[in-house]
């Protein structure tokens, strides 16, 4: 049975499972806090010929489906460890692809570089990119938001941005990728970061920002040489609708060629190991994604 099926077959027990869950916890239910990162390693594709990857061109319900197989199931990450700037990096690259290819940095949430974030880089690269994720954290992996709180504040922004157009340069240098073309994409934390690329690395091709805090100021903005693509929720209490509205004019005030999504949903809904995950959100999301990347970096 290929990897692929095995997902399908989990999107059909998946129901029951979720049912037998929130019978299970009906009389206390959840407190509503920043989405819980996902326990199970990447999975890894087989390599057989045809195959499509786990982890790439799949519906979001199989993606859905990766983040609930168990540790003891899943193959290892398809990735490898590099350094980055003194620290450790997460690199996917596409299967049987030789350079030049497109590459994208890669930027976790709040919780740091755990498996829910390897499983994005190795989506991407099985849409065909070099994915490239950073770890500001210096190897932590938060599981309690009083620890990402912690793990957060604790980020030199000097640093950071040192990290994250390091990452670049690996992406555009390295051998195995000789990027031609550049984007980034980030979630939460990270979307505050990709933003942070795209003001401080002018050789950047294109950003993602999923739900990420803003600049609103059209002078600061002013720096991004990048095309923006900024996907938001509603519902996103952290980062309301008219913080985004006022993120959006400031793009256009400063004649930055950018478009801007917005979803009837939470924070975090992209997120399949969260409790505000919105298949259909983070479906269409990722399928206007998907097209802002390949033209900025295949067109």
């Amino acid at each position: 049975m290929t990897l692929l099926s095995h997902l399908r077959r989990l999107r059909v027990a998946a129901p029951l499972a979720l049912l037998v869950a929130a019978a299970c916890s009906a009389s206390s239910p959840a407190p509503r806090v920043e989405p819980p990162p996902a326990a199970a390693p990447a999975p890894a594709s087989s390599g057989a010929p045809g195959e499509v990857g786990p982890t790439g061109l799949l519906s979001e319900e199989d993606f859905k489906a990766l983040h609930q197989l168990r540790a003891d199931k899943a193959p290892p990450a398809r990735g490898q460890t590099v350094e980055v700037a003194g620290t450790k990096a997460y690199l996917s690259l596409p299967r049987d692809a030789k350079p030049p290819i497109a590459g994208v940095v890669v930027i976790h949430e709040w919780w740091g570089l755990n498996e829910h974030i390897k499983h994005w880089t190795d989506r991407l690269a099985e849409d065909g990119y070099a994915a490239l994720a950073v770890d500001l954290y210096g190897g932590k992996v938060a599981t309690t938001p009083d620890d990402a709180m912690a793990a957060m504040k604790a980020v030199d922004e000097a640093k950071g941005i040192e990290v994250v157009r390091a990452a670049h340069r690996f992406l555009t240098t390295d051998a195995r990728v000789l990027a031609p073309r550049t984007a980034s994409i980030g979630w939460c934390f990270g979307g505050a970061w990709s933003l942070k690329l795209a003001l401080n690395e002018p050789e950047l091709d294109a950003a993602v920002i999923y739900y990420g805090r803003l600049v609103t100021d059209p002078a600061q903005l002013k720096a991004i040489k990048a095309p923006v693509l900024g996907i938001f929720g509603n519902q996103d209490k952290g980062i309301p609708p008219e913080v985004v509205n006022d993120f959006d004019k400031a793009l256009h005030d400063a004649g930055i060629e950018h478009e801007v999504l917005r979803y009837d949903a939470d924070h975090a809904f992209a997120n399949p190991s969260g409790e505000r995950y919105d298949t259909k959100a983070a479906a269409d999301a990722w399928e206007k994604a998907r097209r802002f990347l390949a033209a900025k970096l295949k067109g």
